[in-house]
């Protein structure tokens, strides 16, 4: 199993939501509003964001997917493809490893857990 962490701009969140729930081995997503800063270090990319200069940082979505590892690339490609403008700032996708998962409600472990 692997966790996939993605931050994209929160006007993509929709989109990238909507594409989640039509890809087989997803069966849920955890989606949490972050600030952040990477390369650009926060500089202005948007005019409809008027505190980015002056806080440093931008508004993103994160996003938090644990999928099996045959689903992992499929996943994958399809948050960058609807996350994607093209423009500095889309965000990235991260892929890491999950050691071992557990249903609380269930006590089910593993892949039956996700």
């Amino acid at each position: 199993m692997k966790v996939i962490v993605a931050f994209i701009r929160p006007t993509k969140e929709e989109a990238v939501r909507e594409v989640l729930h039509d890809l087989p081995g997803v069966t849920g997503a955890t989606f949490a509003d972050v600030r952040g800063f990477g390369r650009g270090r926060g500089h202005s990319h948007s005019q409809s964001i008027s505190d980015e200069a002056v806080v440093g940082t931008l508004p993103k979505v994160r996003l938090d997917v644990m999928v099996a590892d045959e689903h992992v690339e499929t996943t994958q490609r399809a948050i960058a493809s609807v996350a994607q403008t093209r423009n500095r700032g889309d965000g990235k996708v991260y892929v890491l490893p999950v050691e071992s998962a557990l249903r609380i409600s269930t006590g089910e472990t593993g892949a039956s857990a996700v």
